[in-house]
C-alpha cells in the first residue's frame, strides 16, 4: 500500500494527513472503504418516551429530524410572527410529526383495521375529545404542556441537535 503524507507548514490549516492510494494485499483500498460508508443510509434508531401523567403509556419515536422539517414546525408556532414564537406548540410539532406508535403496557395500540395509531388517528382524536391533532391532540394526550416540551426537547437531543462534534488532533496517538 502506497501512502503519501501532507504537513502542516503553521501558515496553511491543513492537519497532517495519511493518504491511501491503493492495496497489494486484496484488502479494500481507502476510497472504496469511505465509498462503501457513505454509500449506507444514516438515521437514527427509534426511542420510547412514557407519558408521565399515563402510566403505561408511552410513544415510539423516530428522531429523524431533517432542517426544513425544524424550519417549517418552527414557521408554523410563530416565528417572525406579531404574536412570536410559541414553545409548546412547536413542541407539539415535533411530538406530533415523529410519532411512530402508541404503546400501553408495552403493546402497541392499533385501529380495528390493524393500522398503527398516531394523533391523526380518528380513534386518538375521539378519545382525546380534539378534532386536530397538533396541538390540540398532542396537548390532550399529554395533559400538561411541560411534558409535551420535555418530550420535544428528549426527542430533539436524540434527533443529534444536542449533540457537540469534537475536533480531532490527527497527530496524536488514541
Amino acid at each position: 500500500m502506497t501512502d503519501t503524507y501532507e504537513f502542516s507548514t503553521g501558515d496553511n490549516p491543513k492537519e497532517e494527513r495519511s493518504t491511501s492510494t491503493g492495496s497489494r494485499s486484496g484488502e479494500p483500498t481507502v476510497l472504496e472503504r469511505l465509498r462503501k460508508e457513505l454509500s449506507k443510509k444514516v438515521e437514527r434508531t427509534e426511542i420510547f418516551i412514557d407519558v408521565p401523567e399515563r402510566p403505561g403509556i408511552s410513544l415510539r419515536i423516530s428522531p429523524n429530524i431533517s432542517q426544513h422539517q425544524m424550519r417549517s414546525w418552527r414557521k408554523n408556532s410563530g416565528e417572525n410572527t406579531k404574536n412570536g414564537f410559541d414553545p409548546t406548540k412547536f413542541a407539539c410539532y415535533v411530538v406530533g410529526h415523529t410519532c411512530t406508535g402508541i404503546f400501553i403496557e408495552d403493546e402497541e395500540a392499533v385501529s380495528a383495521e390493524g393500522h398503527r395509531l398516531s394523533f391523526a388517528s380518528p380513534e386518538i382524536l375521539e378519545m382525546t375529545n380534539t378534532t386536530r391533532p397538533i396541538p390540540e391532540c398532542v396537548q390532550a394526550f399529554f395533559g400538561i404542556d411541560p411534558h409535551v416540551e420535555a418530550a420535544a426537547l428528549t426527542i430533539m437531543d436524540a434527533a443529534g441537535y444536542g449533540d457537540e462534534v469534537e475536533q480531532v488532533d490527527p497527530t496524536t496517538e488514541s
